[in-house]
């Protein structure tokens, strides 16, 4: 067979021929093509539409004639909304659609083939960013792996950040009309429902995705059989061939708040005239725009464990008061070593060596550009953020939450004045960030230290205002852990629980289930209650600077309550 890339076809000239010969990309379709896939469109979305939802496809192409299955994605998709009410899709090439007010119409996009330097402007560049970190769905479709490339110049990087976002690079392929074996690499997951558990056979061009793609960050859904497709001979295709054999055609991730799904499989218009893959990408649009859900875990990192954790909706964290006498940096790496996804962040930690600042609101977007890539590079991400002090100001308070959406921050957990929450409260429903009201003793937190504190604040306000008890100190202070978050109920937004060597001011911390906490009670409390915080935060404060294996002792506890 013979071998290109898509880059090498751009610079011989061919990639405009090539898309004209096929139609063009941007084209009407027929009649009698638009009668083919309607025949074949789905009739039901496999999951009702939670709220009206808009979906934004984009479409453009710059360097390269774009590919002549444009118009049909564009058509399919456009009709599966309306013909199902799942969405409705707007369908644009013009670069303006990124401003950021813009966005806010939409709560997902589809890069619908979107090869080259789509757009240069870093301002437009960074609403996209913050719009996927803030919680919206990104679908990526077979060239969008070299979007926002210099592809006349071989694809040449222009925005890292944007490769590890889709989660790969490069378009390396065999040929065009490639027929290869496909395997569920994920069987059970929502997305594989069209495909019956049974791996299939599919003519395309297929992607050989690169750098930074890896099991590491990405949850792989569909992958090339290697046992059962006929492929060159190793050593013949360099390029194309990867070291390791894996060959991933479609997967899923979050990149902060947000659900990502790339496949390569939508090259030809005959990817969209095939049932069960129009079914996988109705379901890949709900599942970026959170009408279905399902596991985003990275395929290396997806143990028994994690996957009981995510059955009932819960996610263990550390939190970063515990390493805190750590860098953040350091403690991303000790996330790592402990075999967790989440941590907890502290805006009084310092981010590194190299950063000597506060994670806080005062880091420029390069700093937080840092700090992204260092969690994606361990597989980490920071749903929950201690900020000791939310200005009360109205500029100061934007500038906490646009750090918080530049992070991924679901739920900031801070002990503010009573007089703040009026307008934190409005940021928090601005900005679907959710405040974790925090406990200490009654001398450091007068207000909230009892449940019933917490509750008065919350009185008559909306359900992004909660509570984040810290049951250690209600322990101290004569506070039944269990009778607490039982008073809570739904007010429990997220939890830092401890267990303590005696129910008393002098209870000192030990590991979990080793106490007086009853801590295996309290985890089937919060279970019973269908209570699903933000995260169960992993605070182990008894030795800052040697608890490391305290903390995995805790994290084996908790799975082995799970597993009962």
């Amino acid at each position: 067979m013979r071998i290109f890339a898509c880059a090498v076809l751009v610079i011989a000239g061919l990639g405009v021929s090539a898309a004209l010969a096929a139609g063009g990309p941007y084209r009407e379709l027929s009649a009698a093509e638009k009668a083919r896939l309607d025949a074949v469109l789905p009739e039901k979305a496999p999951a009702a539409a939670a709220k009206p939802r808009k979906l934004l496809i984009y479409d453009a192409n710059v360097g390269y004639g774009g590919h002549g299955s444009i118009p049909f994605a564009n058509y399919a998709f456009t009709q599966m909304g309306q013909r199902t009410g799942a969405f409705t899709a707007v369908v644009s090439r013009d670069p303006a659609v990124f401003d950021k007010q813009n966005l806010k119409r939409f709560d997902a996009i589809c890069l619908n083939n979107t090869v080259g330097n789509l757009f240069t402007d870093p301002a437009l560049r960074q609403n996209l960013l913050e719009f996927v970190l803030g919680g919206g769905g990104l679908l990526g479709i077979h060239g969008t792996t070299v979007a926002f490339t210099d592809f006349a110049r071989g694809a040449q990087e222009t925005w890292p950040e944007f490769g590890r976002m889709i989660g790969g690079r490069g378009a390396a392929h065999l040929a065009q009309d490639e027929r290869v074996a496909i395997k569920l690499d994920s069987p059970g997951h929502p997305l594989n429902r069209p495909f019956g558990g049974r791996g299939f056979e599919h003519t395309s061009e297929f992607f050989r995705t690169g750098d930074p793609y890896s099991r590491d960050r990405v949850h792989v859904l569909l992958s090339i059989d290697t046992a059962k497709t006929e492929l060159p001979p190793k050593g013949t295709r360099p390029g194309v061939e990867r070291d390791d054999d894996d060959y991933a055609l479609a997967w899923t991730r979050n990149y902060g708040r947000g659900r990502v799904v790339y496949s390569t499989i939508g090259h030809g218009p005959n990817d969209f005239m095939n049932a069960k893959m129009l079914e996988f990408y109705l379901g890949a649009i709900q599942f970026v725009i959170g009408d279905i859900d399902g596991t985003t875990t990275p395929s290396n990192r997806l143990s028994p464990a994690v996957a009981r954790r995510e059955k009932i909706g819960w996610r263990l964290a550390v939190t970063a008061w515990g390493l805190h006498k750590f860098t953040l940096f350091e403690t991303i790496d000790k996330t790592r070593q402990l075999g967790l996804q989440d941590i907890e962040g502290l805006s009084f930690q310092r981010v590194s060596a190299e950063i000597p600042k506060n994670l806080d609101a005062n880091l420029t977007d390069d700093e937080l550009a840092r700090v992204r890539l260092k969690m994606d590079d361990a597989g980490v991400r920071m749903p929950t953020c201690f900020y000791a002090a939310i200005p009360g100001d109205e500029q100061g308070c934007r500038k906490v939450f646009e750090f918080g959406r530049k992070l991924g921050v679901e739920t900031f957990i801070s002990e503010p004045p009573p007089e703040s929450l009026d307008l934190i409260e409005r940021f928090c429903d601005e900005y679907d960030i959710r405040l974790a009201i925090h406990n200490h003793g009654p001398d450091q937190s007068p207000v909230y230290w009892r449940p019933e504190g917490v509750l008065e604040a919350c009185r008559g306000r909306g359900k992004r205002i909660g509570a984040c008890p810290d049951t250690g100190y209600w322990i101290r202070s004569g506070i039944d852990p269990i009778a607490g978050i039982r008073k809570l109920g739904d007010r429990l937004i997220t939890i830092q629980p401890h267990d303590l060597s005696e129910r008393s001011p002098q209870g000192r911390e030990v590991p979990w289930g080793t106490g007086k906490a009853d801590f295996a009670q309290m985890l089937r409390e919060i279970r019973h209650l269908g209570l699903k915080p933000t995260v169960i935060g992993l605070e182990y404060s008894d030795d800052f600077l040697d608890n490391m294996r305290q903390m995995a002792e805790c994290i084996e506890f908790f799975d082995r309550v799970l597993a009962e």
